[in-house]
């Protein structure tokens, strides 16, 4: 299914994101696809936004993803208690580190070094050639996500912005931006989740078929 060009159809001031919305799919599809995994970060609902990325991507979105019967067999062979926890209930996940979520490590760093390398500072320690990076901006010029983006491209990463107004700083960083057609911050917020909606069903849709 072509979850983008139903976005487009049903958002048509996104048509002319659709070209970024797919590339990022792509980049992100071979980033899973050679063992990669997703960094994101935002603030305030931009941080929620992250969060609910994370969601859909950990677990099954549009679908159940569940566990074959070889992996099962490998696990529970492996350690056997696991077969009183019906694996069945688990599901099939791709990874993402949402950089936001470490409260205890983001509020030392900033008290201790600077609050705007928080997320930078993860994206040193964790970060690696093959990974994605996508930074959520509403405007563009996050500080802290700006660095973190910068220092992910230094390393090699593939990096993304999900933004609107002009792009802020952060277009001119990243290597994929997607930048929607509003100015105000709840406007922007409204169509950024559809936004990931999308790529969220169109990544999920290559690898799991049921």
């Amino acid at each position: 299914m072509d979850y983008i060009s139903q976005l487009i159809q049903r958002y048509p001031v996104l048509a002319k994101n659709e070209q970024e919305i797919r590339m990022f799919c792509d980049t992100l599809i071979k980033c899973y696809e050679s063992g990669g995994k997703l960094l994101i970060c935002g603030n305030g609902g931009s941080c929620a936004d992250a969060e609910h990325i994370a969601g859909e991507l950990m677990k099954g979105f549009l679908k159940k993803r569940p566990l074959s019967d070889e992996r099962k067999a490998e696990m529970i062979s492996a350690v056997p208690e696991l077969e009183a926890l019906g694996l069945e209930k688990l599901q099939q996940g791709l990874p993402v580190f949402t950089l936001n979520s470490g409260a205890a490590l983001t509020t030392a760093f900033a008290n201790d070094c600077d609050p705007e390398l928080i997320y930078a500072q993860q994206v040193l320690a964790m970060g690696k050639e093959g990974d994605v990076f996508l930074g959520i901006s509403t405007s563009g010029n996050a500080k802290n996500v700006c660095s973190a983006a910068a220092v992910a491209k230094s390393l090699g990463i593939k990096t993304a912005a999900l933004s609107g107004r002009d792009g802020g700083k952060l277009r001119s960083v990243c290597d994929i931006s997607i930048v929607v057609n509003e100015d105000e911050t709840f406007k922007i917020q409204e169509l950024h989740l559809p936004v990931y909606h999308a790529i969220c069903a169109t990544v999920e849709e290559h690898f799991f078929k049921e």
